[in-house]
């Protein structure tokens, strides 16, 4: 992390800045060389808070989620907040998309538990500020993962609340992180049987109305590709996959969209 002001290479060269000397008669026995120790040692000890806390901020460090390890102290982070105030909404929803990103991406026997605590947070922040869209997001977020990647009995357990969670961000937010609710609305349709609700016309509806909010989506365009590919529209597929390489890193979700580029490369068989 960079600090306010730049820091020298080491004490040794610190002190020589000072204006003791590299070789002198006695070591230690100017008064010079005291007093210049000792200011260096106060300079440092003014740094070192600032550095402290730029690297336990939980912000930062979930910037740098690609490494699992700042992504694990960023929740950590989150949950020590959260228990010193119960009515921090932050620190709730922001568990919670830590907790969704760890879900996928820690060992397999810690995902369930990070998803189960995903929705944990998410219902901690939708209810401590209702009129806000990220608590349900987060919520329809891990479950959704859940979802997926644990069969049908929890798919079915959390179909309904899954969309109900994200009708509400549409009303309450539709324009929420790029039309996510929309997005995450035609991936429900697409990946539910049609028996309990699933609707391919409807996925395609939700998933172009997503690309309204921001063209260059790599996840709406991967997930509109996998659509249009189940439904033997194969051509169109591929040039949404292409749609997915051509687009621009988003600065807030680079991580995501360099692993959509890379799912979307391996399809396309480049």
């Amino acid at each position: 992390m960079s600090a306010p002001y730049p820091l020298v290479r080491n004490l040794y060269a610190f002190s020589t800045r000072f204006g003791v000397s590299r070789s002198p008669s006695r070591s230690g026995s100017s008064p010079r060389s005291v007093s210049s120790f000792l200011i260096a040692s106060c300079i440092l000890l003014f740094y070192l808070p600032v550095l402290a806390g730029q690297s336990a901020d939980p912000d930062r460090l979930y910037a740098d989620r690609a490494n699992i390890a700042s992504a694990r102290r960023a929740a950590e982070a989150w949950t020590s907040a959260l228990a010193s105030d119960p009515r921090n909404f932050d620190a709730a929803w922001k568990l919670a998309r830590a907790d969704y990103w760890l879900g996928g991406h820690a060992a397999e026997p810690e995902r369930r538990g990070y998803f189960e605590a995903g929705i944990d947070a998410g219902r901690k922040a939708a209810a401590l500020q209702a009129s806000r869209p990220e608590g349900p997001f987060w919520i329809a977020a891990n479950m959704g993962a859940l979802a997926e990647s644990y069969g049908m009995r929890q798919g079915l357990k959390y179909r309904k609340p899954i969309k109900e969670s994200l009708e509400t961000v549409l009303r309450l937010d539709p324009a929420f992180m790029e039309g996510s609710a929309d997005r995450a609305l035609g991936r429900w349709y697409f990946k539910v049987p049609r028996l309990f609700g699933g609707d391919r016309k409807l996925s395609e509806t939700h998933l172009r109305k997503s690309l309204s909010y921001n063209p260059d989506s790599t996840v709406s365009h991967f997930f509109l590709g996998e659509l249009l590919d189940d439904e033997g529209r194969n051509a169109e597929a591929r040039a949404e996959w292409q749609r997915v390489l051509d687009a621009p890193l988003s600065r807030d979700w680079a991580p995501e969209d360099q692993e959509f580029k890379e799912k979307a490369r391996r399809l396309l068989g480049k």
